[in-house]
């Protein structure tokens, strides 16, 4: 089932159930959707590649949100941002364990042959496609580093 189509029914599932802060991320996702199917040059139907980034740019947007609310101690509104994370992380891909990350980004490592932080573009090129949607970009930059310092 597509993404789309799964956004609609749970739209549909919230209005009657009278969730309104559960709409509101709803309706986020769907608005994002569109506006993909829609930019100049796009196809009828968006890859799922294309859907997991859109997604995990939303989250990324909200997790920004919140932090921003929180340094100026406005709780209310970290909250609602970080409640849509909550609702819009249920349609990503589950997301990797941090010992699952490690070992993967090793083997990345050991590929390309990295020596030290000057090739830590090779290896988050790599990383970056072969752990898409599994992964936040963040983690695995921190996780990265930390091992080509380590």
């Amino acid at each position: 089932m597509s993404l789309t189509i799964k956004i609609d029914q749970d739209i549909k599932t919230a209005m009657l159930a009278r969730e309104k802060e559960k709409l509101e991320a709803l309706r986020a996702v769907k608005s994002a959707l569109l506006l993909a199917r829609t930019e100049k040059g796009a196809t009828e139907e968006i890859s799922v590649d294309t859907e997991i980034k859109l997604l995990q740019k939303l989250v990324k947007q909200r997790k920004d949100s919140a932090a921003i609310y929180q340094q100026q101690n406005r709780k209310d509104l970290a909250d609602k941002e970080l409640f849509e994370v909550s609702i819009i992380e249920k349609y990503l891909p589950e997301q990797m364990s941090d010992e699952e990350l490690t070992e993967i980004i090793k083997s990345i490592i050991g590929q390309t042959g990295a020596k030290g932080m000057a090739d830590m573009g090779k290896v988050m090129g790599m990383a970056s496609k072969q752990l898409a949607g599994k992964a936040e970009g963040k983690a695995i930059a921190d996780k990265v580093k930390a091992l080509l310092n380590g």
